[in-house]
């Protein structure tokens, strides 16, 4: 799994809402890499162990004769809070690492193979996460 070597804080603060996902990403929206790629369609959190599950199902599909590219590294701890525990007496300990993504975020690229090759490995990597995904090609206008 994901994780970053080294973290400057070991909690962070929750950040802004962004109400119904509306404000698209600028960043990482085009392909750079391969000819296909997942691209997100809504905003959530994803977790380091939802993208490994979904980067091994691409793995998987592509087999040798494929390459893919991570395009997101989750380096935003989580905090979980003891089961029954009560509220109040402070935040809970870090559980684990994830990244905020928005929608339009390249998520997945995918190279080296052919067109429905690509399009299965993706799809199946789409339903491994809890957000809604496009598959994008280069030949699909951006």
């Amino acid at each position: 799994m994901l994780i970053p070597k080294k973290v400057k804080f070991r909690k962070w603060q929750t950040g802004r809402s962004n109400p119904k996902g509306r404000t698209p990403d600028t960043r990482g929206s085009k392909l750079s890499f391969g000819s296909y790629g997942l691209k997100s369609t809504s905003q959530a959190r994803l977790k380091s162990a939802q993208i490994e599950a979904a980067r091994k199902v691409i793995a998987r599909t592509l087999t040798k004769a494929g390459k893919y590219w991570i395009r997101i590294f989750p380096d935003r701890p989580y905090t979980a809070k003891a089961a029954e525990v009560g509220m109040g007496k402070g935040k809970g300990d870090p559980q684990g690492y994830c990244f905020d993504v928005f929608p339009g975020r390249i998520i997945f690229e995918v190279d080296g193979v052919e067109e429905k090759v690509a399009h299965e490995a993706l799809r199946k990597a789409g339903s491994k996460l809890p957000i809604s995904v496009r598959i994008m090609s280069r030949a699909h206008k951006q």
